[in-house]
This record gives C-alpha cells, sequence and structure tokens, in this order.
C-alpha cells in the first residue's frame, strides 16, 4: 500500500491528490445524463478540473464549507472514539493512499482498521443520521466511495459509522459493515480508466493547438 503520509486538509495533502481521482469524487465519475447517454454535468467538470490540476500541477478544488459540514468535522473525533471503545479496536489515521494499479487514483481514508478493514465516518445532523439509523444499511449514495477505497488499500471490508451527539447512547452511533465487492470494483476501475484516457485526450490536444 502506497501511503502519501502528510496529514489531511494540510497543503501537502492537497497536492499529492491533484490531478488524482479521489474515492469522494468516484460519484462524478460515474455521472451521467438524465437519458444515461452521455456523461453527466458533473463529470465534464471533474474531467476539466483534473485536467487543469495536472496542467498546473497544483489543486483546483473550489473551497466550501456549511456549517452542518464543520459541525460533522469537529464531530469526527468523538465518533471516532467511541467506534473505539465500543468495537474495542484501534483506527490507523493516514493520509493519501494511492491505488496499486493506477498511479492518478486514490483516497483519504477516514482510518484503516487492522489488517483487513477501515472505516468511514459520518456526522450528519440529527434527520439524516435517524434515517441511517432505521433503514440500518450503508447508505447507497456511500457505496462507490467505500468500494474504490477497499481497492486502493486492498482491504475487504469498511465500517459505515453515523454519529449523532444529540441522540443518547447507543442510539448516537451506527456501524454498518460493508463487504468488499470485486464485480463493483471492476465496475468503477473500468469507469476511472476511461476517465483518465479521456483527461489524456484533452491534454494531448491543448498541447497540439499551442505548439
Amino acid at each position: 500500500m502506497k501511503i502519501i503520509d502528510f496529514p489531511q486538509g494540510s497543503s501537502e495533502w492537497a497536492l499529492a491528490r491533484a490531478g488524482r481521482v479521489t474515492a469522494s469524487r468516484v460519484d462524478a465519475v460515474l455521472s451521467r445524463s438524465r437519458d444515461r447517454k452521455s456523461e453527466g454535468a458533473t463529470r465534464r467538470k471533474y474531467k476539466a478540473q483534473i485536467v487543469s490540476e495536472i496542467l498546473t500541477g497544483a489543486p483546483q478544488e473550489t473551497a466550501f464549507s456549511s456549517r452542518a459540514m464543520e459541525d460533522g468535522i469537529e464531530n469526527e473525533p468523538f465518533a471516532r472514539a467511541l467506534y473505539e471503545a465500543r468495537s474495542l479496536i484501534l483506527v490507523d489515521v493516514v493520509g493519501f493512499v494511492v491505488h496499486p494499479r493506477i498511479d492518478r487514483s486514490g483516497c483519504s481514508p477516514d482510518g484503516l482498521v487492522g489488517t483487513d478493514g477501515m472505516v468511514q465516518f459520518k456526522c450528519p445532523e440529527p434527520h439524516t443520521h435517524l434515517g441511517y439509523v432505521l433503514e440500518g444499511v450503508a447508505p447507497s449514495d456511500y457505496a462507490p466511495q467505500m468500494q474504490w477505497e477497499m481497492a486502493c488499500t486492498g482491504r475487504s471490508w469498511s465500517d459505515f459509522v453515523s454519529y449523532s451527539q444529540p441522540f443518547p447512547a447507543p442510539h448516537n452511533l451506527l456501524i454498518v459493515r460493508l463487504q468488499r465487492n470485486e464485480e463493483e470494483i471492476q465496475r468503477i476501475t473500468a469507469e476511472i480508466t476511461q476517465f483518465n484516457r479521456e483527461v489524456d485526450e484533452i491534454i494531448e490536444r491543448l498541447n497540439r493547438k499551442a505548439a
């Protein structure tokens, strides 16, 4: 496992991610138009971002932070500590993990667990947390990200953890395990490979125009 171990959120970490498809943006790569016949607007925008990052060598993500996002960041250490206490395990925090075969892709795990597992922390608003608890499964919205994180790290399972401070114990913490799905990982691998191929073609066209 190739780890670029700068603290997440640091300028060095952001630079390590630049030009690489990250697990948190796999949904953008998978984006399709409403009729499913062409790429979606989100994919086009992300492609332009990756192209610009490769050409400039610098991260181009637009910084955005809402109060809910800030609360989530502040509460993640509490979620991690409670998860460790209830599961009787320790979480290893790392920086950026590069995919073993696709250098222009990787992930920033919320944590690695033992030799086989990892964890995804979410600290949503109470109504969202309640929905997760009642459903009792890892939300489908996060499944592609979690599967790609497992592909990058070689892990076989990932715990989806939702923490909401307003709820009393034990309802304040949900732990749901998602197993590695090789078929889904192969699908995402093909999508990212094609996405990177398109990025290369765009850069080649730009270089020809500039010559």
